[in-house]
This record gives C-alpha cells, sequence and structure tokens, in this order.
C-alpha cells in the first residue's frame, strides 16, 4: 500500500469540500468503513498462480463461475436477485455488488474451487470498482467514500479482508476515484442533485488540480503514461501529470461520454456517445475518439444498423476496440483511423434494453478471446478476436446478465 497508508484523512475531506462548496452542479442520471483484518503469511498465501480467465456471470438471484477455456461450470451460487460484478485486478477474485457492500467471490485455481465468500467490504449502495497499478478502489455512492487496498492482498488474505484506507467522501453522489502509482488520488465531486468534477490530491491530501467543467461527471479510463479520462455530458476531462484539460463534445449542449474503454498501453480511447439528451432506450448509435497525447476529440458515426450499449464496447488485440452490435456482430475499430476494419457475425441481432439493467448482449476480452453473452438463447460464447472464429459456446440453465473476467 502507499506510504501514507495510514494517514488521517482530514486534509482530503477539507480539499474536497472547498471544491464542493459553490459549485455549478449539473443534472445527471446515471444508471461505509470496511473490514479490516491480517494477511496469511506469504508462503502459505493462495495465489492466482497459472489459473486460466475464469468468467463470472450474474443471473437473477445467483452467480456462475465458467472456465474460461472450456466454458464449463465450475460454480453456482445463490446471491441477490440483481448484483453488478467486477474484476478485483487480482486474476483470481470478483467483486460483487450486494445491498451489504461489495462481497469477494473466489473464482478458483486449477486446484482450488470456486467460492462465494463471507468477505463483504461494506458500502452503502456499491458503485465503481477501479483496479490500476497494483491498486484497488471501491467506491460507495451512497456515503461518496472510497476504500483503497493492495490489489494483491485478496491473495494474501485467508478468513478476514485485507487492510484497507478509507477516504471520506463530503456529499454522496453517484462517483469514481482512481489512485495513481506516485500516490495521487483523483476523485469526482458532486451531490445528491448531480456531479460537477474532479479533484486531485496528493498523499498528504493537498490539492494538486481541480476542475468543475464536467458536468454529470461519469466513469473513467487509464490510458498510457497514466493519463486519465472521465466523461462529462458535454465532452471529456482528462488528467495528464498535474494539469486538467476539457475537451469540449462537438455536439453542444448536450454529448455526453459516460464510460471510457481503454489500454493502458495506448495513448487512444474510445468512449461511448449520446446526443440527444431526451432520447428513449439505451442503443447509441456513435462513439468517441479521444487523443489522450494530443488533448482531442472525435466523435465517428456507426454504419446504420450498427447500434450498442455500454456493455458492448471493449479493447482486445492490437489495441483495437470492438464493438459488439445490435446485428449480432463484433465490429473491429481502429481507433486511430475511426474505421470499422472487420466484422464477426457472433449471435442473433437483437433489441436494446427497456432498463439499463435489464439482461442484454454483452462483450468482456482477455487476450485475445472476447467473451460474449446472449441472453436470448442463455448462452456465452468465446471468440478468438484474431480470426473471428467462435472457439467454444456453452447453453446455461440460466439468463446471463452482469458478466466479468479475472483476468
Amino acid at each position: 500500500m502507499r506510504s501514507s497508508f495510514l494517514r488521517a484523512d482530514r486534509l482530503r475531506r477539507a480539499g474536497l469540500l472547498a471544491l464542493a462548496v459553490g459549485a455549478t452542479v449539473g443534472l445527471s442520471a446515471c444508471a461505509g468503513g470496511a473490514g479490516t483484518g491480517s494477511a496469511a503469511p506469504a508462503s502459505d498465501a493462495p495465489s492466482a498462480g497459472d489459473a486460466a480467465t475464469r468468467v463470472a456471470l450474474s443471473y437473477p438471484g445467483g452467480i456462475v463461475v465458467l472456465d474460461g477455456q472450456s466454458l464449463e461450470t465450475l460454480g453456482d451460487f445463490t446471491s441477490e436477485e440483481f448484483t453488478r460484478l467486477n474484476s478485483a485486478g487480482d486474476g483470481r477474485h470478483i467483486m460483487v455488488t450486494t445491498s451489504e457492500g461489495f462481497q469477494v467471490l473466489d473464482a478458483g485455481t486449477p486446484t482450488a474451487e470456486p467460492e462465494l465468500t463471507d468477505l463483504v467490504f461494506a458500502a452503502a449502495k456499491p458503485g465503481h470498482v477501479v483496479t490500476h497499478g497494483g491498486t484497488t478502489v471501491l467506491y460507495a455512492d451512497g456515503t461518496s467514500d472510497s476504500t483503497i487496498f493492495d490489489t494483491d492482498a485478496l491473495l494474501a488474505s485467508t478468513d478476514e479482508l485485507p487492510a484497507v484506507e478509507t477516504i471520506p467522501g463530503v456529499e454522496a453522489h453517484h462517483g469514481v476515484s482512481i489512485v495513481l502509482e506516485d500516490g495521487t488520488f483523483l476523485t469526482t465531486v458532486g451531490n445528491a442533485d448531480g456531479r460537477n468534477g474532479v479533484v486531485a490530491q496528493d498523499e498528504s491530501g493537498a490539492t494538486i488540480a481541480q476542475s468543475n467543467d464536467c458536468p454529470g461527471v461519469h466513469g473513467e479510463g487509464t490510458a498510457k503514461d497514466e493519463v486519465v479520462v472521465f466523461g462529462c455530458e458535454n465532452g471529456a476531462l482528462v488528467y495528464d501529470q498535474g494539469t486538467f484539460t476539457k475537451l469540449t463534445a462537438p455536439d453542444q449542449p448536450y454529448g455526453r461520454m459516460g464510460n471510457a474503454y481503454v489500454s493502458e498501453d495506448s495513448a487512444l480511447v474510445v468512449g461511448d456517445y449520446k446526443d440527444d439528451r431526451d432520447a428513449e432506450g439505451y442503443l447509441l448509435h456513435r462513439v468517441a475518439l479521444i487523443d489522450t497525447a494530443a488533448k482531442t476529440q472525435r466523435v465517428i458515426d456507426l454504419p446504420e444498423g450498427v447500434e450498442y450499449t455500454f456493455r458492448d464496447i471493449a479493447r482486445g488485440p492490437g489495441d483495437l476496440g470492438y464493438i459488439l452490435a445490435t446485428d449480432g456482430s463484433i465490429h473491429v475499430l481502429d481507433p486511430a483511423t475511426g474505421e470499422l476494419t472487420a466484422s464477426y457475425p457472433v449471435i442473433d441481432a437483437w433489441e436494446g434494453p427497456v432498463e439499463w439493467q435489464d439482461a442484454h448482449p454483452a462483450i468482456k476480452v482477455s487476450g485475445d478471446l472476447a467473451y460474449v453473452t446472449e441472453p436470448a438463447k442463455n448462452a456465452v460464447h468465446a471468440v478468438d478476436l484474431t480470426t473471428g472464429e467462435i472457439v467454444e459456446s456453452v447453453t446455461l440453465d440460466e439468463t446471463p446478465n452482469e458478466i466479468a473476467l479475472t483476468r
């Protein structure tokens, strides 16, 4: 953990409060403390080891874990009616959002069976999970507290949660935080009426930089050289070495990027994009392309009939973008040119969800493999993105909704 792991939080709280007071908060809609424990000795600690990718899928009232190669079911666990799933970043664990907080799902190894553990990082309205640079940050929307721990600490823990640092929020909102490798803490600012900006602080809690020029701030993504991108309702906000730069969307006053799909080896970011605040449904037909080195943003139109939701973009081989569209194909996007360079048919054509929580097709990528859900058939497919070949498919007993991978 960072050298100042157990420092007092009051300096951070003061800095956040200074930004929050008097800020103009834009209205936006968008889809507590944690326990501490002792780690097992390193020699006895479990490890992700040579475990292959595991695929976790939520369904109404449960979670299933599949082997990433065979798609064989390795574990099936009872849970709440609707849960969200996020990788913990250590190659073995998944964070399951429940009414109590972030519950730890151990996806297992070749020598250990999957287990939905009793370990829960308590949080009021658990939200975003961010892993970067060896640190995992859990954000509680109900308090805006950020719970931080060493990503690999979960591998060393046994019956207790790893030690954490909790940075208190000021005013609760749907937000997100990230810790950079030098200890810089970036977190969104807002309140119950909306979100408006981001503040960057050093390890002492002193403000490095801040911006309130990001109405409806949502999500984050870290590109090459630790340049961080946040989505705004009128563009994007880029943090680079102590400076915020606002990128203005071509559509004003509303051109929303809500999620950034990144590769930490590329300066190019792909973002979802919505240009009509009042549009019904969740299907999108345009994509934002951001160059974090040049500090530019442009928006491209997808071909007619190619639409997607926030679950349907991923980065993969060659740092390219991969869009699972409503026509049932994975479309390969070159972020440098904005061109679609290939198309791989995978599933049947589908329609957008009525509510964002409703089960609809999703894509996640590990290495050269994309894992695609097809809720209409209770199916999951593994696709080789270098060839477009469907290498494995399985039909489940339940309808898959959320998906997360261990690596």
